[in-house]
């Protein structure tokens, strides 16, 4: 499988997609990548397997890659051992069977702290016999819940995460700009570190309009929107934030 990354290059758009129209606009619309769910009334849920398939074909058909949300239930991410089980076959589904790009997990102890066991147990489904992914791996909003940020940014690369998606920790992104703008600073820190891509994507109640206000603000490269009309991603929508980042160039 081929994988690319992006590292503070160009700027990235990723559609939130729960349905094949979602995904279809995303294409129509010239975005960069799509987070593939369900059910995003509860925050978004693994997808099941017809639209993954569907998605990966329309997707690769389009040039864009397709991140497959990787949560069994809504609720908190305090999960019980049976719980991560069924999430590493949602993972070999996601994968392994309909090939696609990455996975998007995330997982808490009940003290609000990152759970590796869990998340380890899930990136070694993954991990290949040299040591790096088949596919890329990002971290979700679980990371909003954490009780220590700056400690959870750095397990979270640290455990080979090329992403990380947030909201700073507020209830939208643009609320969070005063955090994300730390991560975004951060994230660069670790990438050196860690010697991989890490990057930060904001996240969360992000439209056409504050899709640039929060990209300059923080001094990300990738955002993350579902830039909806009704219970689909509107196409012209997703041309008008394109249309900004190909103005940054």
């Amino acid at each position: 499988m081929s994988i690319h990354y992006s590292f503070n290059k160009n700027m990235i758009l990723e559609l939130c997609c729960e349905n094949i129209e979602s995904v279809e606009a995303a294409v129509l619309g010239g975005g960069n990548r799509i987070e593939l769910c369900r059910n995003l009334e509860v925050g978004g849920l693994t997808p099941d397997r017809e639209l993954t398939r569907q998605a990966v074909k329309c997707c690769h058909e389009g040039g864009l890659s397709v991140q497959v949300l990787i949560r069994s239930r809504g609720g908190d991410f305090v999960y019980t051992d049976d719980e991560v089980e069924q999430m590493a076959e949602d993972i070999r589904m996601a994968i392994i069977d309909e090939k696609a790009d990455g996975i998007v997990i995330g997982a808490l102890t009940k003290e609000g702290d990152i759970d590796l066991e869990a998340c380890r147990k899930w990136m070694d489904m993954v991990r290949q016999p040299d040591g790096t992914f088949s596919c890329e791996v990002t971290f979700h909003r679980a990371f909003d819940r954490c009780r220590n940020p700056m400690e959870a940014i750095e397990q979270i690369a640290a455990m080979g995460c090329v992403r990380m998606l947030t909201s700073g920790q507020q209830p939208t992104a643009e609320e969070g700009i005063p955090l994300l703008r730390q991560l975004v600073e951060k994230a660069k820190e670790l990438s050196v570190k860690y010697g991989h891509p890490f990057n930060i994507l904001c996240g969360s109640g992000v439209t056409e309009v504050s899709a640039p206000i929060i990209l300059q603000a923080t001094g990300a490269t990738e955002i993350h929107g579902s830039l909806r009309t009704g219970r689909a991603t509107d196409v012209e929508k997703v041309k008008k934030v394109m249309a900004f980042m190909a103005e940054q160039g």
